[in-house]
């Protein structure tokens, strides 16, 4: 196990109506004058904000709101914000939806103190040293943005997406309230489902040795979830399985499956491409990509794959070890379609004659090599592309 440190500093809010609590959260963290930051109208269809708002009136907290955050988040509504924060002298940020509108947030936070362009945190490696205080009320449970550092970003111009982060960007709190998601459409709730699971399995496949902990934790986080997927497809109106879903989100991507060991994430970067091209919703993405990169790196560590394969989906263990890992693969891929996730490029809407582009652009962006668990140089990556389309 490698050293590491910890620092999980957002306080977690969970439960039923727990969103009639933010003014009195944001006034116990001293907000003075707060950015609401949503997406589109269903969180004001929903009644959401009207609940939002009189909670922050009753405590005397000041606000003004931003919407029209989209999926994707492009750097023209970051600049936005940044501009009308400085304007109207915010101090706190409260996110209110998912991953996309936490990430808009979390990039504003950095940039309204920045004197440069918040950009060069994401595309230069400039690092974060000041930011305004954020904090979320989670619709969609998905991308883990609510207990993490991380926020990835779209240049509009060029179709380039990038990540950076900072443990100055982990919200101050986080509201959860399982209700909440019971309205998501299905494929919503599954793209969020196979973004977790993402998460998890960007931290579990690893070099690194002795990490028994973390990886039994990776693991029931991940058969928690493929137990409880169907259920909430089926019956979105459980509360039980709403809420181990909402919480495995969480875990997923607050750091506790990746601590003392190697993360890889290149299948992140490999979608990344894809959704910046396509505009495609992040989860369904990795949903393709995912397995695509497993079965090519069958090969690579073909035992690290079958322990997956057996303690994750409980497949007989031989030693054929290939074999058993990619009985796995096929097993997340039934899976992911059972939910009804794209598994190809067809599916999804991709193109393999934009393999060649795909490849480029990642490399250009992303550095010659990407990946820890195998560094992929521009051939593996295009090879992966390629699974993926067949």
């Amino acid at each position: 196990m490698d050293n590491f440190v910890f620092y999980s500093p957002t306080e977690f809010v969970f439960g039923k109506e727990t969103e009639s609590m933010t003014g009195r959260l944001l006034k116990k963290y001293s907000a003075e004058k707060v950015l609401v930051l949503y997406g589109g109208g269903s969180v004001i269809k929903s009644g959401l904000m009207s609940r939002i708002e009189e909670s922050l009136k009753s405590e005397g907290v000041s606000y003004i709101t931003l919407g029209g955050v989209q999926p994707n988040p492009l750097d023209t509504k970051v600049y936005e914000g940044i501009e009308l924060c400085r304007k109207e002298k915010i101090d706190f940020i409260l996110a209110v939806g998912g991953g996309s509108v936490i990430d808009t947030a979390k990039a504003i936070a950095a940039g309204v103190p920045y004197d440069g362009d918040f950009w060069d945190f994401y595309n230069k490696g400039v690092a974060i040293t000041s930011t305004l205080k954020v904090a979320t009320v989670l619709t969609i449970p998905a991308a883990g943005s609510e207990g993490s550092g991380n926020t990835v970003i779209t240049k509009e111009e060029g179709s380039i997406k990038l990540g950076t982060g900072s443990p100055l960007l982990r919200p101050v709190f986080s509201v959860m309230s399982p209700v909440l998601t019971y309205t998501l459409p299905p494929f919503q709730t599954a793209c969020g489902i196979a973004d977790m699971m993402a998460h998890v399995m960007e931290r579990y496949f690893t070099n690194t040795e002795g990490v028994e902990i973390s990886s039994r934790l990776s693991e029931a986080v991940l058969q928690t979830i493929i137990k409880e997927a169907p259920v909430v497809m089926n019956e979105p109106e459980n509360y039980d399985a709403r809420a181990n879903i909402m919480w495995a989100g969480t875990i997923a991507h607050n750091g506790t499956c990746g601590v003392g060991r190697e993360e890889d994430w290149a299948t992140h970067l490999l979608e990344h491409e894809l959704s910046a091209l396509y505009n495609v919703t992040h989860g369904a993405g990795l949903a393709v990509m995912f397995p695509a990169w497993m079965t090519y790196l069958a090969d690579f560590n073909p035992e690290m794959l079958a322990q997956y394969a057996v303690r994750v989906w409980g497949i007989p263990d031989s030693e054929d070890k290939k074999a058993v890992a990619l009985k796995g693969v096929e097993a997340l891929k039934k899976f992911f379609s059972s939910i009804g996730l794209p598994v190809s490029f067809k599916e999804l809407g991709a193109k393999e004659e934009d393999i060649d582009l795909l490849v480029k652009r990642l490399h250009d962006n992303k550095g010659e090599t990407i990946g820890f668990f195998k560094k992929l140089t521009r051939e593996d990556s295009r090879k992966i592309y390629q699974i993926a389309a067949k």
